[in-house]
């Protein structure tokens, strides 16, 4: 079924976009569009095709460049096809010596351009998993391992309700893993092959949010300068989940129950309606009854979204598994850091075992990384940290008060750095979720040296 299938058409020329999106539409495939190099590779940051139609010649980074890059940072989850006119066929040649699939030629029987499609489809459909599945995967067993009683039951229940195509929402405190359980149920479903895709409904301002979840056309507001696939079509064939559902307007979730009645959705600035086939998982740490008496949540959704509820229990009470969950963080940012660590200090190993973590498996995580950041002969201590201190238990005006400059100096940098690795560092998506323009944005990264953290 093409409708599952996702193809980034890469023109400058809006006529040529738009000829080969009718195409490709009309076939049933689900069509992406950039207008330059630049605007592809930031899409294909957050989000996944499987194929790109590429044009050779293109002003700034040209079709080869845009090659090179997506070998260089997908391999073969990401096939190209490039398309050139009559004197670029020598080029073209040069380009799939580089990586690239197939080529097609500006002006020829479309047919050929769908028989070299459904090549590179066939080709991506004989076992390739893509990369954004690929990573998350081995980064979040920790959370599969348990020693936990409860948690053993519930990953237990996972496994019948990964069988079945019923809604599920995830209950739980702020950080506590819900969604690596999300994933974990689409991993075991026979939907696994297909895209999951997750959304923090927090992250949006209302506006925001229902073009990220619906799509919109060109024109379709100020600003949407192109179409835009939103998340539900994405996600078809796969997994949606959306954490922090509670935070969602009364508008949208008008229009959210009607998707889940109709399973279409019709994109901002369209009147056609286009079917889509999704699992929902949702999340949240309100207590969603309480919002449907404050008549801030619907009853009617409500109802639809929690066919199955499963209660994540905090990281407070699941003090077994800390320590296997320190080694396993200590083990993946040394890895990811190339930094060597020999040791943790038994006063610090103490300390970590036996804090509450209010921020529940977040936190953690965090202050692990922190540690592997600023360790010295591979060794992990509370001293290394310097200026920046772990949390401790004590009253809040007991501690000693920074100036004002400083203190919120010190807030704005967490809280971009934060904003930003939700994003995966992608500075376009991070800038939509705050609210805030790219070029604030670019502005705080240089103005708190970010950029060595963020890996650029």
């Amino acid at each position: 079924m093409n409708r599952k299938f996702k193809i980034l058409i890469v023109d400058d020329e809006d006529e040529q976009r738009e000829s080969i999106r009718i195409i490709l539409e009309s076939k049933g495939f689900m069509v992406g569009e950039a207008s330059s190099g630049g605007e592809a590779l930031d899409l294909l940051e957050g989000e996944f095709y499987p194929l790109v139609l590429c044009d050779y010649i293109m002003p700034g980074i040209n079709g080869l460049e845009v090659l090179k890059r997506i070998k260089k940072l997908y391999g073969e989850s990401i096939e190209v096809i490039i398309i050139t006119g009559y004197g670029d066929v020598e080029s073209a040649v040069e380009a799939m010596k580089l990586g690239a699939f197939g080529y097609f030629i500006k002006g020829n029987n479309p047919d050929e351009l769908i028989l070299e499609i459904e090549k590179a489809k066939k080709i991506l459909s004989l076992g390739k998993k893509h990369s954004l599945i690929a990573k998350r995967n081995d980064k979040k067993r920790y959370l599969y391992q348990t020693k936990n009683q409860k948690m053993k039951e519930i990953l237990a229940v996972l496994e019948d309700v990964a069988d079945t195509n019923a809604n599920v929402l995830l209950l739980g405190e702020s950080g506590v893993g819900k969604e690596v359980i999300a994933q974990k149920i689409h991993d075991m479903s026979d939907r696994a092959k297909m895209p999951f895709i997750a959304i923090n409904c927090q992250y949006f301002s209302s506006n925001l949010l229902e073009s990220e979840l619906f799509g919109h056309e060109k024109g379709a507001f100020t600003g949407a300068n192109e179409k835009r696939i939103g998340r539900f079509e994405e996600a078809n064939g796969g997994t949606i989940f959306l954490d922090e559902i509670g935070e969602i307007s009364n508008d949208i979730q008008v229009k959210f129950l009607r998707v889940l009645e109709n399973r279409t959705i019709e994109r901002l600035g369209s009147n056609k309606q286009i079917p889509v086939d999704f699992r929902l998982i949702c999340a949240t740490n309100r207590d969603l009854i309480k919002e449907v008496k404050s008549n801030n949540f619907r009853e009617d959704l409500f109802y639809r979204i929690n066919t199955i509820t499963i209660e994540i229990p905090p990281l407070r009470e699941r003090k077994e598994d800390i320590e296997d969950m320190i080694y396993f963080f200590i083990d993946m940012f040394k890895e990811e850091l190339k930094k060597d660590i020999y040791e943790i200090e038994s006063n610090t190993l103490e300390y970590l075992l036996n804090y509450d973590y209010p921020g529940n498996i977040r936190e953690l995580k965090n202050m692990i990384e922190r540690l592997v950041v600023l360790s010295k002969n591979g060794i992990l201590k509370m001293d290394n940290l310097g200026a920046i201190n772990f949390p401790v238990k004590e009253n809040i005006m007991n501690r000693e008060v920074a100036p004002y400059e400083k203190a919120k100096e010190e807030f704005e940098r967490e809280y971009f750095y934060n904003a930003l690795k939700q994003h995966d560092f992608n500075v376009t998506h991070t800038a939509n979720a705050i609210g805030i323009s790219r070029r604030q944005l670019i502005n705080k990264i240089n103005k708190y040296n970010l950029r060595q953290e963020m890996g650029q």
